[in-house]
């Protein structure tokens, strides 16, 4: 990722700063939503909504934590006593992880994960980071070259949102003109943008609960249980079958 592309690793800067910051995410159809707060990406477990508190539990063993932002899941599983690997795209991003006391973090796509990076217990994928799979087939491919790189109790533990558990019309038209574009109705693609830097357009997959539960189908993952929040995010535990 180039330095003026890395929008979201400047304002993770900025705010470990101390700055204030507004991030904006915009979707391919016009719509634009700002992000509530980059607070978030920054917040103390005792901060973390009671469905994160409740599916971190699950975390064991050497942790890969896919998309990781600032760090923050990371940094609990750390001081816990786990092994945490940190994972993600934004350069300035994983600069602030090291900063705020991360011992392992590379810059890296998801398709980059591979073997060389040693076995792993649990592949963290919260934040709704399930959406980094972008589309039905690149996610069954991945989640056969995770099952690869995770021990024989290899875990998964990835957040979504329910795309269909909305009633914002701009939202419900967008689903429509997926369906016609043969995308998923949860298939969205975004770029975010801060101050005069914005990241490349890309792909990011909500789905549902029965539609997770088919892209699973085949790829020698299971869902074991789904951990719901108070709105349309939902995490899930998915182990080897």
């Amino acid at each position: 990722m180039k330095h003026h592309q890395d929008a979201i690793g400047h304002e993770f800067l900025d705010f470990y700063r101390g700055q204030a910051v507004s991030e904006i995410v915009e979707r391919d159809d016009g719509y634009v939503e700002p992000t509530p707060s980059t607070k978030m990406y920054f917040a103390q477990y005792r901060d973390w909504p009671p469905h994160e508190r409740k599916a971190i539990r699950y975390a064991r063993g050497r942790v890969l934590d896919v998309g990781c932002g600032a760090g923050r899941h990371s940094l609990y599983l750390q001081q816990k006593g786990l092994k945490v690997l940190g994972a993600d795209v934004s350069p300035l991003g994983i600069k602030v992880c090291k900063l705020r006391g991360l011992r392992e973090a590379k810059v890296m796509n998801v398709t980059q994960v591979s073997r060389n990076l040693g076995l792993f217990d649990t592949v963290l994928m919260l934040g709704n980071n399930f959406g980094l799979f972008e589309n039905s087939n690149r996610a069954r491919w991945l989640l056969r070259r995770f099952r690869g790189l995770t021990s024989e109790r290899g875990r998964i533990i990835a957040e979504t949102v329910n795309p269909y558990d909305t009633t914002n019309r701009c939202h419900l038209r967008y689903h429509k003109l997926n369906r016609k574009r043969g995308r998923m109705p949860g298939q969205i693609r975004l770029r975010v943008r801060y101050q005069t830097y914005a990241t490349p357009w890309f792909d990011y997959l909500f789905v549902s609960k029965p539609e997770m539960r088919r892209i699973l189908q085949g790829t020698g993952w299971a869902v074991k249980r789904f951990i719901d929040s108070r709105g349309p995010m939902y995490i899930a535990i998915v182990e080897k079958e």
